[in-house]
């Protein structure tokens, strides 16, 4: 078994509802064991159209799939959740990104782990922290900008 992390987001219909059956998804996988969930965070969207803010989450899971099958797993929790992939950067009712597989690196068109742009996402690094502060780094003086925990939880 290996430790990876799976980053959530959501920002339309039931925000809660999409992380939550996400979360419910990875926890019915027989190859993964959910060790831990976040906190939720209500964060402002990066990039893209105007669109509305997002609920984000980060999932520690034992597993012994590959950062590929654990793309797979992720394409088939937002398929569930009628994810419609129009706008790059634009709104979803779920996403969910592969950002870290222990001991495994992918550089491949559709997939890099660990996640490229993982430094630069404060709705990531946030939540990321909650589960392993080694593996987020530091947390900004006054915080990551656009990015607030919420009293929202998940639960496996």
């Amino acid at each position: 078994m290996t430790r990876a992390y799976l980053g959530l987001g959501s920002n339309l219909g039931d925000r809660l509802d999409h992380l939550a059956a996400a979360v419910a998804g990875l926890a019915a996988d027989d190859r993964s064991r959910v060790v831990a969930v976040s906190p939720v965070y209500e964060t402002s969207p990066v990039g893209g159209p105007a669109q509305p803010d997002y609920l984000n989450a980060v999932v520690a899971l034992d597993t012994d799939r590959s950062a590929r099958q654990l793309l797979e797993l992720a394409q088939d929790l937002e398929g569930r959740a009628d994810r419609v992939r129009t706008e790059r950067w634009g709104p979803r009712t779920l996403d969910v990104d592969v950002l870290v597989v222990t001991g495994e690196t992918v550089h491949e068109p559709d997939l890099e782990v660990p996640h490229p742009r993982l430094r630069d996402r404060g709705f990531v690094l946030a939540p990321l922290h909650d589960l392993d502060p080694a593996l987020a780094g530091d947390v900004p003086a006054g915080g990551w900008p656009g990015v607030r925990r919420t009293d929202l939880v998940l639960s496996p």
